[in-house]
């Protein structure tokens, strides 16, 4: 139990440094106030907007921005900024979930087809390369007319979206595997799944942190376009949605709020998770890093230092040793 204990402190604490690296860099920063604003507004809409979805007020339809309805009224009367807020809860659970979902698919599967012989990894190329081919958009179509569901939307998306991410972990493992940890382990006797989830992963977990915040916004805008097309759940609400609904009245009405409205959200929301991936790509990648130093100024022997200073994950003998070879290279 104190073992469990004391892995659960240490992952929290390995967690919240990794968060405070993220608040330190001006895009992280940026990106994670974003994201905040927009998820916050999503889980206390109720308490945001006295309006419900289904408030119906046709006499009310089409109503312009006033104190009562900030963006107006669509045809029904149902309040425009209701319908953004709560529409941002199926944006964010549709980029969120998908975007995990791919990444944990495609990493496992690029970790098996790289690390687990020749016959997984033919099998693995050979399915990512049919996948490939396949159109998205006309497989929506197909899979809509047997669920208009998002939990079908979420599956389609992640059956297709997971084979970018597989053949770039592969590549990754395909130079991990020659480390000397590996051998290491494999020589003590580690099981191939043992190694591949203790060791492998966490060698490749910076990419992997990386491809999830950039693929939570590609797979919103993807849930944008597919729903202005008519291949959403009609169930839900959702700003994609709300653009197909704008489309048909507000122009000629003069609501240009209820266009604007949703489209700025998804702006938001999507620069803010790029700018959550740009920083964990400065972060983590050490030639982005190195072209930052040379950028700014800094010497390299300063920015090697503090480099050190911050390696938490090794012991301090190791750091010591590691300091030294880089010094004798540095002056050879």
């Amino acid at each position: 139990m104190k073992n469990i204990i004391n892995t659960v402190c240490s992952a929290v604490r390995s967690i919240g440094r990794f968060l405070l690296k993220i608040l330190k860099n001006p895009k992280g920063r940026l990106g994670v106030i974003l994201v905040g604003i927009v998820a916050l507004a999503a889980i206390f809409a109720p308490y945001l907007t006295p309006y419900e979805l289904d408030d119906y007020d046709i006499a009310n339809g089409l109503a312009k921005p006033s104190a009562e309805h900030l963006l107006g009224t669509d045809k029904n009367g149902i309040d425009i900024l209701t319908q953004i807020l709560y529409g941002a809860r199926i944006s964010l659970i549709i980029g969120l979930t998908t975007g995990i979902c791919v990444t944990l698919l495609g990493a496992t599967l690029g970790i098996v087809s790289a690390y687990f012989g020749k016959v997984s990894a033919g099998v693995i190329l050979n399915i990512i390369n049919v996948l490939l081919v396949i159109p998205t958009t006309p497989l929506m179509m197909i899979m809509s007319n047997l669920s208009s569901s998002y939990l079908m939307m979420i599956a389609v998306f992640t059956l297709i979206g997971w084979c970018g991410t597989a053949r770039m972990v592969r590549a990754q493992v395909l130079s991990v595997m020659n480390m000397n940890y590996i051998r290491a382990a494999e020589l003590a006797g580690g099981s191939k799944t043992y190694i591949m989830f203790r060791h492998i992963m966490p060698a490749i977990s910076h990419l992997l942190i990386m491809n999830c915040a950039l693929s939570c916004a590609g797979f919103m805008i993807a849930e944008a376009g597919l729903s202005f097309i008519g291949l959403g759940d009609p169930s839900v609400m959702s700003w994609g949605k709300i653009l197909v609904a704008a489309q048909e009245s507000a122009f000629s009405s003069g609501l240009w709020a209820w266009v604007i409205a949703p489209g700025v959200a998804i702006f938001i929301t999507v620069f803010g998770f790029m700018q959550i991936g740009y920083a964990l790509e400065e972060i983590l990648n050490p030639k982005i890093k190195c072209r930052k130093i040379k950028k700014n100024g800094i010497s390299p022997e300063a920015e090697a230092e503090q480099i050190f200073a911050e390696m938490s994950d090794i012991s301090e003998e190791v750091a010591i040793a590691l300091k030294e070879k880089y010094h004798a290279g540095a002056k050879v």
